[in-house]
């Protein structure tokens, strides 16, 4: 079902009178990482930052970014479904693949977006409501390189004194990514209307678009 600009302004409005735009973190533009990877062509990410559909939906509006898919990471492939990792006992992270060109994107600039307004950082286990392990934030690397750039970032982070509370986020090796289930995948855009998704994640889009305008793509 296709809404009007109307109905966003409304659910944005609704968000806001509930307050949820005071579960972003306290300062969404940050300075970039001191290091970033060179451009070379398609490369991939993966970032777990709570619940997958709020994550997976930020990143589809930074220009640049190919594709971005929900999914899990950080357990085994046996225990790769909503049903189990809502456990909060498989290892999984609810996480979300981004794919980009980084001649347009870069990875830096992906991980400044992921500690602005995709998620608050220094929340341990955790994120707004949804509470486990599964929620974690975390960065799965996939090169020893990655890991360089967001190891530095967080400690450039916490160096600046811009958060109130040390960076939680942590560092994982990447051993695979498990697509989830087909009824997760680009639940904003087929859910707007969605009561969570008016609450904890609209805003997060309108974040984006407020701080960091030059990235967005419709």
């Amino acid at each position: 079902m296709m809404h009007s600009p109307s109905f966003f302004a409304s659910a944005m409005a609704f968000a806001a009178s509930l307050g949820c735009f005071g579960e972003a973190p306290a300062t969404p533009t940050l300075p970039p990482p001191d290091r970033d990877l060179p451009p070379s062509g398609t490369q991939t990410a993966v970032f777990a930052g709570g619940c997958f559909w709020g994550v997976e939906a930020v990143f589809r509006h930074v220009r640049g970014v190919e594709r971005a898919i929900s999914g899990y990471a950080g357990g085994e492939a046996a225990t790769a479904t909503y049903q189990q990792v809502c456990t909060g006992r498989t290892g999984h992270a609810e996480a979300v693949e981004v794919t980009f060109d980084s001649s347009v994107v870069s990875f830096g600039t992906l991980l400044r977006i992921f500690f602005s307004v995709v998620h608050d950082p220094t929340q341990k286990d955790r994120q707004g409501p949804d509470i486990g392990p599964q929620y974690r934030s975390a960065v799965f690397v996939s090169s020893e390189q990655q890991e360089e750039v967001v190891r530095g970032y967080i400690q450039k982070l916490n160096a600046t004194g811009l958060f109130p509370s040390p960076v939680a986020t942590v560092i994982e090796p990447l051993r695979a990514f498990y697509p989830a289930e087909p009824y997760h995948q680009n639940f904003l855009d087929r859910n707007p209307a969605h009561p969570y998704i008016v609450i904890h994640d609209l805003p997060k889009i309108a974040a984006l678009k407020k701080h960091y305008p030059d990235l967005v793509q419709v």
